[in-house]
């Protein structure tokens, strides 16, 4: 089997690199990583970036199932820095997130994190600190399996997707705090009013636009940050440099994808080629072949493809909210190119996105608003928060009540939670805004089933529910209604217990959520087959659970993976002791 990892050939000069792996003895291996500002070129611009040992992405990091890793982190920058091993179940104060169990990197210093390597699969690594993320601070790790894989390949690729802007991120952050829609270039025109009412009649077009307006949302908001500042890239280079993947007609290639962008989720097809799903988020799962497959920041997916002809293939990532893309080739020769599939119109965000049924939510001018105790004048943007939505009188359909307060989870909600999701539903069977009417096979989460049964079978024990929340106007996004800042302390789970992990989406957004040190079994209707993943992508409007086998002691971070919305609040840390209260 021959393994070529296109990010050693294919990459542009700055981004060659060695994998840094040294073996000093039969059962542990060493890794020499450095970080520091390194000025690179991104689509023939010159760029200073974060680096890890001096390029974009780093250096794949290639470890082995079974033994110890040693990892020397030297932090060449003039402020502290840090590697989250994402995915990695190892002890918490190797986890690397600065404040929970762990202190950071120091400038001039190395820090050596050593863990045994309990697991295989495609994972990656990143910074965990400040904004050092997007400005380049991340790579892929490979973890190579102690047993045969139960599929067979000839060749492999990483193909690491990400977001890329000349903008400092700390600029950008300032102006969504500014005023949220700063991005979006997209809005309804009135263009589109006239296309809508040739298409659902007057009376309908104005209704639905009232309602909208009286909500002060925006249906075109899909993503906070969009193409009109980013560029999309694959390992490091964006579509016009075009990342290249070579293979012979007839070979079965494996493509490693890796969502590592700060604020984007990707629509990945490869036309002219189906793609069959081996694993998700590193774990082996029941091979799925599909044409397209919507990627979450943080998650990976890995497939098989058989090109069969002696011709160019386009890898094409389109961004949810099709304001960009980024793009490669498979190709028989250097050099080759294939067409660039048209771009698809923008999806917009419908009544059900607001965990509305969409059956009695047919007239929406028969909404009341009534005096709430939530500002409705203040979010202009639209991501989605429901404002109002607990004083709101429905008149017409299933929804003739009025709606309550309700406790979120550990913590009532606050402030921070604008609105409440009125009929959350699971929306695991659904492939998400944009892919509903493609005409070919979409990935969604209800066709991943776990290659082997789960060992636990146990029933959970108890259940904590979670709430994902914001309030625009502040640009402040929240578990439960509280920001990082305002919550009395951490989320308490049982070593050994048996935990049902549920999180309702009360925002218009979608939300990869991403808990660290242990394992989410996806509850997708799998059984004991249920996929485990590290990163759960939560639909508007959505309510989904997973099953938790609690083992792993310390404190451990909880987030969500767009990295602005967890530097905005959304974030928690969950600490697992002995039911005693210890810890060891």
């Amino acid at each position: 089997m021959s393994l070529l990892l296109g990010m050693d050939s294919l990459l542009p000069a700055y981004a060659r690199h060695d994998i840094g792996l040294k073996s000093f003895d039969e059962n542990s291996e060493h890794v020499d990583l450095r970080i520091h500002e390194t000025v690179i070129e991104i689509a023939k611009q010159n760029a200073t970036a974060v680096t890890v040992n001096g390029s974009v992405p780093g250096p794949v990091v290639r470890l082995q199932e079974g033994r110890n890793a040693t990892l020397r982190v030297t932090n060449q920058l003039s402020e502290d820095t840090s590697i989250h091993w994402h995915g990695i179940l190892l002890p918490p104060h190797m986890d690397g997130v600065p404040g929970v169990s762990f202190a950071g990197i120091k400038p001039g210093e190395t820090f050596t994190y050593r863990f045994p390597v309990k697991q295989n699969g495609t994972y990656w690594y990143h910074s965990h600190s400040g904004m050092q993320e997007p400005l380049g601070h991340y790579g892929p790790l490979i973890i190579d399996p102690a047993e045969p894989e139960p599929f067979n390949y000839d060749r492999e690729y990483v193909v690491m997707l990400s977001d890329w802007s000349f903008e400092d991120p700390h600029k950008i952050l300032a102006r969504l705090k500014k005023q949220s829609s700063y991005y979006n270039y997209q809005r309804r025109t009135v263009q589109d009013f006239f296309r809508d009412v040739s298409d659902k009649g007057w009376s309908a077009t104005i209704a639905d636009r009232l309602a909208w307006n009286r909500m002060r949302m925006d249906p075109t908001d899909i993503s906070d940050v969009t193409g009109s500042t980013y560029l999309y890239l694959v390992n490091g280079m964006a579509p016009v440099s075009n990342w290249t993947g070579l293979f012979r007609p007839g070979e079965k290639i494996r493509l490693r994808f890796i969502n590592s962008a700060a604020m984007s989720y990707f629509d990945v097809r490869i036309p002219g080629l189906k793609m069959t799903v081996v694993q998700a988020d590193g774990q082996n799962v029941q091979p799925v072949s599909v044409h397209e497959f919507r990627i979450a920041v943080a998650e990976t997916y890995d497939v098989i493809v058989e090109p069969k002809e002696d011709k160019a293939y386009t890898v094409f990532a389109e961004v949810m909210d099709r304001s960009g893309y980024a793009r490669g080739t498979l190709a028989t020769r250097p050099g080759m190119t294939a067409p660039i599939p048209a771009r698809r119109p923008r999806p917009v965000r419908t009544m059900a996105d607001m965990g509305m049924n969409h059956g009695s939510m047919g007239n929406m001018s028969s909404m009341k608003m009534g005096v709430t105790d939530v500002d409705m004048s203040t979010d202009h943007s639209g991501h989605g928060m429901m404002h109002g939505m607990e004083g709101m009188k429905m008149q017409t359909g299933s929804m003739g009540h009025s709606l309550k307060k309700i406790k979120h989870g550990p913590d009532r909600h606050g402030p921070g939670a604008a609105a409440i999701a009125m009929m959350p539903k699971s929306r695991l069977d659904e492939p998400g805004n944009g892919l509903e009417n493609t005409g070919s096979r979409v990935l969604v989460y209800s066709d991943l089933r776990s290659l082997d049964p789960g060992l636990d079978r146990r029933k959970h024990e108890r259940e904590i529910e979670l709430h994902l929340t914001g309030n625009m106007e502040r640009y402040m996004w929240s578990f439960d209604g509280k920001k990082f800042s305002e919550v009395d302390g951490p989320i308490s789970f049982y070593d050994g217990e048996r935990l049902r992990f549920t999180l309702v989406n009360d925002t218009m957004m979608d939300h990869p959520i991403h808990l660290h040190g242990m394992w989410m079994e996806l509850d997708n209707g799998a059984g004991r087959y249920k996929p485990r993943k590290h990163t759960i992508s939560v639909k508007p409007g959505e309510r989904v659970s997973a099953d938790i086998s609690v083992d792993a002691l310390g404190d451990w971070a909880l987030h969500c993976h767009l990295l602005f919305h967890m530097d905005a609040g959304m974030f928690r840390v969950v600490s697992v002791t002995k039911r005693d209260g210890g810890q060891a």
